[in-house]
């Protein structure tokens, strides 16, 4: 089952994308319920944060294994390959790239196997800043320092202590991590979910009827008929074993939640810190309408994500609120490279005018964000060539001017619009004939979190976990480094041993019918499962 390598991204530009989600993560402890194919659904609720990669892992309580492969959900997995993936506890992430390229080996979750016969499969939602320092620990141990991601580092590092029980491992580890990390990990017996102290990105706990769910957004709980329990504490480890659930605290709490969680990352279904996300963004749009009026005959989103704020500045505004451009439904990752003619259409593959609605009229368009201004550029474009009189751009988030290093990848500073031009000048860029961004202080009213609980660093530059030199952080500051630090520092001593974060490192098979499946040690038979 061949692979496209290709980015796949919700953004209406491929040659210019916006902010890339997160990574989404899922986990599921439940004895006698089809794990694997709840994790799946997890994930499918999950997509819009990842769209690169997917994977599960599963323990039957002798072995674990992992399936993952490039691609969406419901391209990695079928019938077949989930019902190989048969045990009580289940680990899934649907990957978007922050650390490490999109190519399969940087594919979740990660399998690492101990000297004592334990199998840890993590999946990871974030982005560590200390990732650098950590190759080199993992070399000075002796560790494969060749990983170029994060994730693989850390869980390399929690397999390399055999004298300790995973749970002992994690809490000696997670405090030496620094930046954003939502973990949902998994051995034999147990499953594990821990956050960062800050608690940057969400990380949700829910209830089966006979059993324990975590995920990233509350939309996953509600998509498998789990309850909502309560968010994972900054700074808190989660076991979920046949015991029950246990709690251990591995750092104080410092609550600093990624507030373009509530702009743009998060589904509109989802309630983070008790405030629901559709909510916020309509109350988003209704601020602006107030800071930005205008006189206008019809306000339309910018699909999808510009929908609620749109609701809400019509609302607010009393202009007529309407459909103005149409979204392809079925635009996603595409293995057919378009002939130089269509690419030259650029946005029109994905988006079409309603000219009736739109002719004539003196247009508000709005939008979530605006990263290179590319898509903002080609929607104004469009909607002047379908007859609009005027077209007016609101955007509901402040200017977008620092790039983030916590598992949002952005564009680099440098390509950001905002970095170079004020408003006027941003204006003019995307031909606008006004543009307004709610204020920082009204996006975070809307948010009804306290400015202090939340991190803004994309938006006024204040960073809340300190970041490393220029040259010891971003996103492929792994590749080649890990290596370089095994060769130069290492010490003597065996590796740990891998138990394949899937194929064999020394060559990936090129074959259509390729088996994406890897096992750690007792989980072999499930490779040869009908």
């Amino acid at each position: 089952m061949p692979r496209g390598d290709g980015l796949l991204t919700h953004d209406l530009d491929p040659d210019g994308p916006g902010p890339q989600d997160a990574c989404g993560v899922f986990g599921v402890w439940a004895p006698g319920e089809e794990v694997a194919k709840l994790t799946y659904f997890g994930l499918y609720a999950l997509q819009h944060r990842g769209q690169e990669a997917a994977g599960i892992a599963v323990s039957d309580g002798s072995g674990v294994v992992v399936y993952k492969d490039l691609g969406l959900v419901s391209q990695v997995f079928d019938e077949a390959s989930l019902a190989s993936l048969w045990g009580h506890i289940a680990v899934g992430h649907c990957r978007y790239s922050t650390t490490g390229g999109p190519g399969w080996e940087n594919a979740q979750p990660t399998l690492r196997s101990t000297t004592a016969g334990t199998t840890i499969a993590l999946a990871h939602n974030g982005n560590l800043v200390n990732a650098v320092e950590l190759a080199h620990r993992a070399a000075k141990l002796g560790l494969d320092a060749g990983a170029t991601n994060d994730t693989a580092l850390v869980t390399t590092l929690l397999a390399s202590r055999p004298d300790l029980s995973v749970e002992a491992a994690a809490l000696e580890l997670l405090p030496t991590l620094r930046g954003a990390f939502s973990f949902v990990f998994c051995d034999e017996d147990t499953l594990y979910a821990a956050r960062d102290p800050q608690g940057i990105h969400p990380l949700v706990l829910g209830r089966l009827e006979r059993g324990w769910v975590v995920a990233s957004e509350t939309a996953a709980l509600d998509i498998v008929g789990a309850s909502v329990v309560r968010e994972v504490e900054p700074g808190e480890l989660l076991a979920i074993d046949e015991h029950g659930l246990r709690s251990e605290r591995f750092a104080n709490p410092e609550p600093k939640g990624c507030l373009f969680e509530y702009v743009y990352l998060a589904r509109p279904d989802t309630t983070i810190a008790g405030r629901n996300v559709y909510a916020t963004r309509v109350e988003i749009g209704r601020r602006l309408a107030q800071e930005y009026p205008v006189e206008a005959d019809l306000v339309i989103p910018s699909p999808e994500s510009g929908t609620p704020a749109a609701i809400g500045y019509a609302d607010e505004s009393g202009i007529s609120y309407g459909m103005g451009l149409v979204k392809n439904a079925y635009v996603g990752r595409t293995f057919i490279q378009p002939s130089q003619t269509i690419r030259q259409l650029g946005i029109r593959l994905k988006l079409n005018p309603l000219r009736e609605q739109i002719r004539g009229k003196r247009v508000v368009v709005v939008d979530d964000s605006i990263v290179r201004g590319n898509t903002q550029r080609a929607i104004v474009r469009m909607l002047r060539e379908a007859g609009a009189l005027e077209v007016h751009v609101r955007i509901a988030s402040p200017p977008v001017k620092w790039p983030c290093f916590y598992g949002i990848d952005f564009a680099t500073r440098a390509e950001l619009l905002a970095n170079g031009l004020d408003t006027e000048g941003i204006r003019r860029s995307v031909g606008a004939d006004t543009l307004g961004y709610v204020s920082l202080d009204n996006l975070i009213a809307a948010t009804e979190q306290p400015r202090n609980r939340l991190c803004r660093a994309c938006f006024d530059g204040v960073y809340p976990v300190e970041l490393p030199a220029d040259t010891l952080v971003g996103k492929h500051v792994l590749e080649g480094i890990g290596r370089r630090a095994d060769s130069s520092t290492a010490t003597s001593g065996p590796p740990a041993a891998d138990a394949g974060a899937g194929r064999p490192s020394e060559a990936r098979p090129q074959a259509a019918d390729a088996n994406p499946v890897s096992a750690g040690p007792g989980g072999a038979d499930a490779l040869r499962r009908p």
